[in-house]
């Protein structure tokens, strides 16, 4: 008798095989240039129960390009794993053909010259057409958001996130979960989530004061989605504090809970819960971890590391499920549940080319309402990027949009060196194209943009930059915070990812005068997005409009200033 592990890769082989996922019949159609729309939703209804899962869209209403990371590097059993495989590897696991539509969506070779035959992604009113002709075909599809959605524009900052609210309203969610929302403050995320027409889920969202569950953060719901009793839980974004800052949100604190999340799985399943979803902002290693800890979870539906994964990843019979970002995909699941028991699946992830997916006109009119009142300002020129200068933000180490917001640091600011977080949020430049207001507002909106300018000595950089690389490259990934490295400009150094705390930093050096930094020296540092409250400061998208003004055409040179090991 075959077990249900088994018949679970027995899907996930028929996925593959016969395109039960759809994305290797993508993958060949893309590089025969065939794509439509009728193309791009096909699918071939399953089961009795359909999951549609968007996240970490990060506020963006309009389509957008969007580069996926050169560079995603795995520590420990999940090294050289998915997601942790980019480029021409990615590629040959999923057979994606060179120059393919699903080449440009999923990897970032050629992204540039792609990018123009292609288009941009994304774009909620796309979005919205997706998901409505899921639902046409599959009236009870739950419609899941993993969460980053109030965060990450200039319409989203001027309006205190009431603009995604009325778009994400208007497609009418199932249930939420939360990270960047938080970064608006506790009274006005207490203020939105009050009115909300759908469930706001968080099982590990406490009572500061009472460490205590939340009755505004339910833990789960209960839906009826084809005859079959479903349960979502919610698992908010664990380090809230840790990686975003505290005082704006005293009230809350977080943490993976996998404990408790058993006790909510039990819980649920003592009350007639048939099929188990969890609604996750864990980051995908996070993800994995858990569901090897708790049992009886059947889905996992993955965000905050912004991975999207053509197949959902099978970790004893719980499925993980990895969305994208930015809006660039929606992934639809069909289950077959019977008995209490999932039995198995298909999956497509849906890439939103947003000049083949025909918007969906009411939504495009709501989104130009929130837009309206701040069209002149989005749309002002700051400058360009040169012929040779792609600006992108993802990669362990650098990306371009930071280098450059690295320059601003040092130059407005006047420091031998530049810090900028190592966030994985912000749509893509083309070279060639205009810089707007918009545009830098997407790389640089937050509610604690003050860009700082302070004093630190060589022993404490090197202690940043490596408190920071355990985040990144602890090899238990409860310890991993799910951002990338910090930025640096004006300092080059060598990382050796396999080596522990304290000892992965070495040959940091002042790239002014190629010194190496001396541990007791003073250093003039510039930086932006602190988490200590009363940080002072301009903001940093003043400073870098400032320093694209005095430019006018960027130009960025290959950034080689980090040497790594240990790969």
């Amino acid at each position: 008798m075959i077990s249900r592990r088994d018949f679970l890769q027995a899907s996930m082989a028929a996925t593959a095989l016969y395109g039960a996922s759809s994305f290797g019949n993508w993958g060949k159609l893309a590089a025969q240039q065939a794509l439509t729309q009728d193309k791009l939703l096909e699918f071939d209804t399953f089961g009795n129960v359909s999951l549609i899962h968007i996240t970490d869209i990060h506020a963006q209403l309009k389509p957008i390009y969007f580069r996926e990371p050169s560079i995603n590097i795995g520590v420990g059993d999940n090294k050289g794993a998915v997601p942790h495989i980019t480029g021409a590897d990615f590629r040959k696991l999923y057979g994606i053909d060179d120059g393919s539509h699903s080449a440009y969506a999923l990897t970032y070779n050629d992204f540039a010259s792609l990018a123009q035959g292609y288009g941009k992604m994304g774009g909620l009113d796309r979005v919205s057409t997706v998901i409505n002709q899921i639902r046409a075909d599959r009236p009870d599809a739950l419609l899941l958001d993993g969460g980053d959605t109030w965060h990450g524009s200039y319409t989203c900052y001027q309006t205190q996130g009431q603009d995604m609210v009325n778009v994400m309203n208007a497609l009418k969610p199932d249930a939420m979960t939360f990270h960047w929302e938080f970064t608006l403050g506790s009274d006005r995320v207490n203020e939105i989530v009050e009115g909300l027409p759908f469930a706001a889920l968080g099982q590990n969202i406490f009572d500061a004061e009472w460490d205590e569950p939340t009755e505004l953060f339910p833990p789960y719901k209960f839906f009826e989605s084809g005859g079959v009793k479903v349960a979502v839980i919610g698992q908010a974004f664990p380090y809230m504090p840790i990686a975003n800052p505290g005082w704006m949100f005293p009230e809350y604190t977080f943490g993976i809970r996998d404990e408790r999340m058993q006790e909510m799985v039990n819980e649920v399943r003592a009350k007639g819960a048939e099929l188990v979803v969890c609604l996750s902002h864990n980051g995908f290693d996070v993800d994995k971890q858990m569901a090897g800890a708790v049992t009886g979870i059947d889905v996992i539906l993955s965000g905050h590391t912004h991975d999207a994964l053509p197949e959902p990843v099978l970790v004893g019979d719980t499925i993980i499920v990895a969305s994208g970002s930015n809006g660039k995909f929606v992934s639809r699941v069909d289950l077959d549940v019977q008995n209490g028991r999932m039995m198995g699946f298909r999956h497509k992830l849906i890439p939103i080319f947003s000049d083949v997916i025909t918007p969906d006109k009411a939504i495009t009119t709501l989104i130009d309402e929130q837009r309206a009142p701040y069209a002149e300002q989005l749309s002002e020129v700051i400058g360009k990027t040169a012929d040779d200068t792609l600006l992108y933000r993802r990669g362990n180490f650098n990306g371009s949009w930071d280098d450059l917001i690295c320059d601003a640091l040092l130059s407005e600011r006047e420091a031998d060196i530049a810090l900028s977080p190592g966030v994985r949020w912000g749509p893509s430049i083309l070279p060639g194209q205009d810089i707007t207001r918009e545009d830098i507002w997407n790389v640089t909106s937050m509610t604690y943009p003050e860009a700082y300018r302070t004093e630190m000595t060589g022993e404490f950089l090197h202690v940043v930059l490596e408190d920071v690389a355990d985040n990144l490259f602890n090899p238990n990934p409860y310890y991993q915070q799910g951002g990338d490295m910090v930025r640096t400009g004006g300092l080059g150094y060598r990382i050796d990812v396999t080596k522990p705390q304290g000892s992965r930093i070495t040959e940091m050096t002042l790239l002014k005068t190629g010194e190496l930094i001396d541990p007791a020296k003073t250093y003039q540092v510039a930086g932006w997005a602190s988490v200590n409250q009363g940080t002072e400061g301009p903001p940093i998208w003043d400073v870098v409009e400032s320093h694209i003004r005095k430019l006018g055409t960027v130009s960025l040179a290959e950034n080689t200033s980090v040497t790594v090991d240990g790969v």
